[in-house]
Protein backbone atom coordinates (compact mmCIF):
# COMPACT_ATOMS: atom_id res chain seq x y z
CA UNK A 1 0.00 0.00 0.00
CA UNK A 2 1.41 3.21 -1.16
CA UNK A 3 1.82 5.89 0.91
CA UNK A 4 -0.55 8.55 -0.29
CA UNK A 5 -3.20 5.80 -0.14
CA UNK A 6 -2.22 5.14 3.39
CA UNK A 7 -2.73 9.16 3.99
CA UNK A 8 -5.98 9.17 2.51
CA UNK A 9 -7.20 6.35 4.85
CA UNK A 10 -5.58 8.00 7.87
CA UNK A 11 -7.11 10.94 7.42
CA UNK A 12 -10.62 9.41 6.61
CA UNK A 13 -10.11 7.53 9.87
CA UNK A 14 -9.54 10.97 11.88
CA UNK A 15 -12.13 12.42 10.08
CA UNK A 16 -14.51 9.63 11.60
CA UNK A 17 -12.92 10.17 14.49
CA UNK A 18 -13.68 13.50 14.71
CA UNK A 19 -17.09 13.36 13.25
CA UNK A 20 -18.15 10.58 15.92
CA UNK A 21 -16.90 12.41 18.94
CA UNK A 22 -18.65 15.97 17.76
CA UNK A 23 -21.58 13.68 16.98
CA UNK A 24 -21.40 12.27 20.97
CA UNK A 25 -20.81 15.96 22.10
CA UNK A 26 -23.60 17.41 20.26
CA UNK A 27 -25.74 14.74 21.61
CA UNK A 28 -24.80 15.22 25.27
CA UNK A 29 -25.67 18.70 24.77
CA UNK A 30 -28.98 18.18 23.20
CA UNK A 31 -29.24 15.60 26.65
CA UNK A 32 -28.31 18.19 28.71
CA UNK A 33 -30.14 21.08 27.53
CA UNK A 34 -33.11 18.94 27.09
CA UNK A 35 -32.64 18.45 31.12
CA UNK A 36 -32.13 22.05 31.54
CA UNK A 37 -35.39 22.76 29.52
CA UNK A 38 -37.34 20.44 31.87
CA UNK A 39 -35.74 21.79 34.58
CA UNK A 40 -36.66 25.49 33.42
CA UNK A 41 -39.88 24.47 32.52
CA UNK A 42 -40.53 22.85 36.15
CA UNK A 43 -38.72 26.17 38.00
CA UNK A 44 -41.16 28.17 35.91
CA UNK A 45 -44.12 26.70 37.07
CA UNK A 46 -42.79 26.65 40.37
CA UNK A 47 -42.41 30.59 39.94
CA UNK A 48 -45.94 30.48 38.45
CA UNK A 49 -47.38 28.76 41.60
CA UNK A 50 -45.13 31.23 43.99
CA UNK A 51 -46.40 34.05 41.82
CA UNK A 52 -50.11 32.62 42.33
CA UNK A 53 -49.62 32.37 45.87
CA UNK A 54 -48.10 35.32 46.73
CA UNK A 55 -51.43 37.53 44.52
CA UNK A 56 -53.48 35.07 46.83
CA UNK A 57 -51.12 36.53 49.91
CA UNK A 58 -51.41 40.02 48.60
CA UNK A 59 -55.34 39.47 48.01
CA UNK A 60 -55.29 38.14 51.82
CA UNK A 61 -53.37 41.20 53.16
CA UNK A 62 -55.56 44.05 51.33
CA UNK A 63 -58.80 41.93 52.70
CA UNK A 64 -57.16 41.48 55.98
CA UNK A 65 -55.75 45.23 55.90
CA UNK A 66 -59.34 46.54 55.56
CA UNK A 67 -60.47 43.95 57.73
CA UNK A 68 -58.20 45.42 60.56
CA UNK A 69 -59.27 49.55 59.28
CA UNK A 70 -63.10 48.22 59.74
CA UNK A 71 -61.96 46.57 63.12
CA UNK A 72 -60.14 49.44 64.31
CA UNK A 73 -63.32 52.06 63.32
CA UNK A 74 -65.78 49.60 64.97
CA UNK A 75 -63.28 49.95 68.05
CA UNK A 76 -63.30 53.50 67.96
CA UNK A 77 -66.77 53.74 67.83
CA UNK A 78 -67.02 51.16 70.61
CA UNK A 79 -64.68 53.44 73.00
CA UNK A 80 -66.63 56.65 72.12
CA UNK A 81 -69.66 55.29 73.03
CA UNK A 82 -68.07 53.48 76.37
CA UNK A 83 -66.60 56.99 77.02
CA UNK A 84 -69.82 58.49 76.61
CA UNK A 85 -71.34 55.81 79.16
CA UNK A 86 -68.62 56.18 81.84
CA UNK A 87 -69.05 59.99 81.54
CA UNK A 88 -72.88 59.18 81.94
CA UNK A 89 -72.23 57.06 84.62
CA UNK A 90 -69.67 59.22 86.59
CA UNK A 91 -71.94 62.49 86.17
CA UNK A 92 -75.28 59.99 87.90
CA UNK A 93 -72.43 59.07 90.25
CA UNK A 94 -71.73 62.39 90.70
CA UNK A 95 -75.23 63.47 91.35
CA UNK A 96 -75.48 60.51 93.71
CA UNK A 97 -72.42 61.59 95.91
CA UNK A 98 -74.35 65.22 96.06
CA UNK A 99 -77.33 63.88 97.16
CA UNK A 100 -76.26 61.77 99.45
CA UNK A 101 -73.72 64.58 100.89
CA UNK A 102 -76.46 67.02 100.56
CA UNK A 103 -78.62 64.41 102.58
CA UNK A 104 -76.06 63.61 104.80
CA UNK A 105 -75.47 67.78 105.78
CA UNK A 106 -79.24 67.92 106.02
CA UNK A 107 -79.35 65.03 108.59
CA UNK A 108 -76.55 66.27 110.65
CA UNK A 109 -77.89 70.16 110.68
CA UNK A 110 -81.53 68.13 111.96
CA UNK A 111 -79.71 67.10 114.83
CA UNK A 112 -78.09 70.08 115.51
CA UNK A 113 -79.19 73.15 117.91
CA UNK A 114 -80.30 76.00 115.72
CA UNK A 115 -79.79 78.18 118.49
CA UNK A 116 -76.22 77.59 119.08
CA UNK A 117 -75.11 80.33 116.81
CA UNK A 118 -77.64 82.62 117.04
CA UNK A 119 -77.39 86.50 117.54
CA UNK A 120 -78.48 86.47 121.34
CA UNK A 121 -77.44 90.00 122.75
CA UNK A 122 -80.47 92.04 122.41
CA UNK A 123 -81.41 90.42 119.40
CA UNK A 124 -82.88 87.00 119.01
CA UNK A 125 -84.70 85.64 122.25
CA UNK A 126 -84.13 82.22 124.18
CA UNK A 127 -87.60 81.36 125.99
CA UNK A 128 -87.60 80.31 129.40
CA UNK A 129 -87.74 76.94 128.26
CA UNK A 130 -84.72 76.77 126.70
CA UNK A 131 -82.08 74.17 128.17
CA UNK A 132 -79.12 72.88 125.95
CA UNK A 133 -79.97 69.41 125.03
CA UNK A 134 -76.17 68.07 126.37
CA UNK A 135 -74.94 69.23 129.54
CA UNK A 136 -71.99 68.38 131.21
CA UNK A 137 -69.49 69.17 134.31
CA UNK A 138 -66.61 70.94 133.95
CA UNK A 139 -63.78 69.50 135.96
CA UNK A 140 -63.43 71.32 138.54
CA UNK A 141 -59.47 72.19 138.07
CA UNK A 142 -60.46 74.23 135.91
CA UNK A 143 -62.99 76.39 138.10
CA UNK A 144 -62.00 79.84 140.07
CA UNK A 145 -64.20 78.40 143.12
CA UNK A 146 -64.46 74.37 142.51
CA UNK A 147 -66.99 74.43 144.87
CA UNK A 148 -69.46 75.86 142.75
CA UNK A 149 -70.76 73.34 139.99
CA UNK A 150 -70.09 74.46 136.85
CA UNK A 151 -71.62 73.27 133.44
CA UNK A 152 -71.00 73.32 129.84
CA UNK A 153 -72.60 72.44 126.30
CA UNK A 154 -70.98 68.83 125.93
CA UNK A 155 -70.03 69.59 122.56
CA UNK A 156 -67.71 72.51 123.14
CA UNK A 157 -66.10 70.06 126.56
CA UNK A 158 -63.26 68.87 124.94
CA UNK A 159 -62.50 72.27 123.04
CA UNK A 160 -62.33 73.85 126.19
CA UNK A 161 -60.55 71.41 127.63
CA UNK A 162 -57.78 72.03 124.74
CA UNK A 163 -57.80 74.94 125.27
CA UNK A 164 -56.90 75.63 128.98
CA UNK A 165 -54.97 72.46 128.68
CA UNK A 166 -52.84 74.45 125.43
CA UNK A 167 -52.68 77.84 128.22
CA UNK A 168 -51.24 75.81 130.93
CA UNK A 169 -48.40 74.18 128.66
CA UNK A 170 -47.78 77.56 127.75
CA UNK A 171 -47.71 78.90 131.47
CA UNK A 172 -51.17 80.73 131.49
CA UNK A 173 -53.49 80.45 134.23
CA UNK A 174 -56.89 80.46 133.12
CA UNK A 175 -59.65 80.10 135.42
CA UNK A 176 -63.76 79.63 134.66
CA UNK A 177 -66.07 81.89 136.67
CA UNK A 178 -69.43 81.56 135.15
CA UNK A 179 -70.70 79.24 132.45
CA UNK A 180 -74.12 78.03 131.45
CA UNK A 181 -76.59 79.87 133.40
CA UNK A 182 -80.69 78.87 132.87
CA UNK A 183 -83.28 81.84 132.04
CA UNK A 184 -84.12 81.88 135.85
CA UNK A 185 -79.92 82.20 136.80
CA UNK A 186 -80.00 84.91 134.33
CA UNK A 187 -83.20 86.93 135.73
CA UNK A 188 -81.86 86.56 138.94
CA UNK A 189 -78.34 88.34 137.92
CA UNK A 190 -79.66 90.73 136.21
CA UNK A 191 -82.91 91.86 139.12
CA UNK A 192 -79.70 92.16 141.17
CA UNK A 193 -77.48 94.20 139.10
CA UNK A 194 -80.99 96.65 138.51
CA UNK A 195 -81.23 97.56 142.05
CA UNK A 196 -77.82 98.40 142.76
CA UNK A 197 -77.66 100.49 139.41
CA UNK A 198 -80.65 101.11 137.85
CA UNK A 199 -80.68 101.37 133.87
CA UNK A 200 -76.87 101.20 134.07
CA UNK A 201 -77.03 97.26 134.42
CA UNK A 202 -78.57 97.35 130.63
CA UNK A 203 -74.67 98.16 129.57
CA UNK A 204 -73.04 95.42 130.86
CA UNK A 205 -75.46 92.53 131.79
CA UNK A 206 -77.92 90.85 129.57
CA UNK A 207 -81.84 90.50 129.79
CA UNK A 208 -82.50 86.63 130.63
CA UNK A 209 -83.36 84.93 127.39
CA UNK A 210 -80.92 87.42 125.74
CA UNK A 211 -77.87 86.05 127.40
CA UNK A 212 -74.88 83.68 125.20
CA UNK A 213 -74.76 81.94 128.99
CA UNK A 214 -77.90 80.39 128.12
CA UNK A 215 -76.45 78.90 125.13
CA UNK A 216 -73.87 76.41 127.49
CA UNK A 217 -71.45 77.91 124.78
CA UNK A 218 -69.40 80.52 126.82
CA UNK A 219 -67.52 81.34 129.65
CA UNK A 220 -66.31 84.01 132.13
CA UNK A 221 -62.79 83.75 132.37
CA UNK A 222 -60.18 85.22 134.93
CA UNK A 223 -57.04 84.05 136.55
CA UNK A 224 -56.24 82.84 140.62
CA UNK A 225 -54.60 85.92 140.58
CA UNK A 226 -56.93 88.60 139.30
CA UNK A 227 -59.91 86.25 141.18
CA UNK A 228 -62.58 88.59 139.58
CA UNK A 229 -64.51 90.06 136.27
CA UNK A 230 -62.47 93.05 136.27
CA UNK A 231 -61.03 95.01 132.76
CA UNK A 232 -57.67 94.42 134.95
CA UNK A 233 -57.89 91.06 132.71
CA UNK A 234 -56.81 92.86 129.85
CA UNK A 235 -53.46 93.67 131.05
CA UNK A 236 -52.80 89.64 132.20
CA UNK A 237 -50.59 87.81 129.98
CA UNK A 238 -53.62 85.39 130.13
CA UNK A 239 -55.72 87.93 127.92
CA UNK A 240 -53.19 88.22 125.06
CA UNK A 241 -52.63 84.80 124.99
CA UNK A 242 -56.54 84.29 124.25
CA UNK A 243 -55.95 87.33 121.67
CA UNK A 244 -53.40 85.04 119.98
CA UNK A 245 -54.44 80.81 120.78
CA UNK A 246 -58.35 81.34 121.33
CA UNK A 247 -59.69 81.23 117.62
CA UNK A 248 -57.77 77.71 117.47
CA UNK A 249 -60.12 75.99 119.69
CA UNK A 250 -63.22 77.58 118.56
CA UNK A 251 -63.30 80.15 121.20
CA UNK A 252 -64.25 84.17 120.14
CA UNK A 253 -64.35 87.25 122.10
CA UNK A 254 -68.14 88.19 122.19
CA UNK A 255 -67.52 92.01 123.16
CA UNK A 256 -64.95 93.76 121.88
CA UNK A 257 -63.94 97.62 122.53
CA UNK A 258 -66.54 99.67 121.06
CA UNK A 259 -69.13 96.79 119.92
CA UNK A 260 -72.68 98.14 119.82
CA UNK A 261 -74.07 96.01 122.79
CA UNK A 262 -72.63 95.98 126.05
CA UNK A 263 -69.31 97.39 127.34
CA UNK A 264 -66.03 95.63 127.08
CA UNK A 265 -65.51 92.57 127.98
CA UNK A 266 -62.01 90.85 127.73
CA UNK A 267 -63.69 87.87 129.83
CA UNK A 268 -66.24 86.96 127.92
CA UNK A 269 -65.77 84.30 125.36
CA UNK A 270 -68.25 82.11 123.07
CA UNK A 271 -67.49 79.07 121.61
CA UNK A 272 -68.50 79.05 117.64
CA UNK A 273 -66.79 76.38 116.22
CA UNK A 274 -63.02 76.23 114.68
CA UNK A 275 -64.13 77.20 111.11
CA UNK A 276 -65.84 80.13 112.07
CA UNK A 277 -63.57 81.04 114.92
CA UNK A 278 -60.41 81.22 111.86
CA UNK A 279 -62.56 83.50 109.84
CA UNK A 280 -63.30 85.92 112.28
CA UNK A 281 -59.74 85.89 113.59
CA UNK A 282 -58.23 86.04 109.65
CA UNK A 283 -60.79 88.83 108.72
CA UNK A 284 -60.28 90.44 111.68
CA UNK A 285 -63.81 90.27 112.65
CA UNK A 286 -66.25 89.93 115.57
CA UNK A 287 -69.31 87.63 115.52
CA UNK A 288 -71.86 90.54 115.57
CA UNK A 289 -70.19 91.97 112.33
CA UNK A 290 -71.41 89.09 110.30
CA UNK A 291 -75.13 88.78 109.53
CA UNK A 292 -76.83 85.55 110.77
CA UNK A 293 -77.02 84.26 107.42
CA UNK A 294 -73.41 84.10 107.05
CA UNK A 295 -73.14 82.94 110.54
CA UNK A 296 -75.66 80.47 109.93
CA UNK A 297 -73.65 78.75 107.32
CA UNK A 298 -71.21 77.44 109.54
CA UNK A 299 -73.81 75.74 112.43
CA UNK A 300 -73.74 72.51 110.44
CA UNK A 301 -69.77 72.35 111.22
CA UNK A 302 -69.93 74.04 114.59
CA UNK A 303 -68.35 70.67 116.36
CA UNK A 304 -65.90 69.65 113.76
CA UNK A 305 -62.66 68.74 114.06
Amino acid sequence: MNTKRLFIIGGTLVILTVVGSGGYLFWNLNEENSILKNELSGFQESLRAVKSILRGTQNDNVSLVEANANLSKNLQGEEERNNALETQVNDISGMVQNISGTVGTLQKLSQTDKELLKKYSKVYFLSENYIPSRLTDINKDYLYDPRVEKKIHAGVEPFLIDMITAAMRDGIDLKIISAYRSFEEQMSIKTGYKIVYGSGANTFSADQGYSEHQLGTTIDLTTSKLKMLTLQFEKDPAYAWLIENAYRFGFILSYPKRNAYYQYEPWHWRFVGLQLAKRLHDDNKYFYDFTQREIDNYLVSIFDR
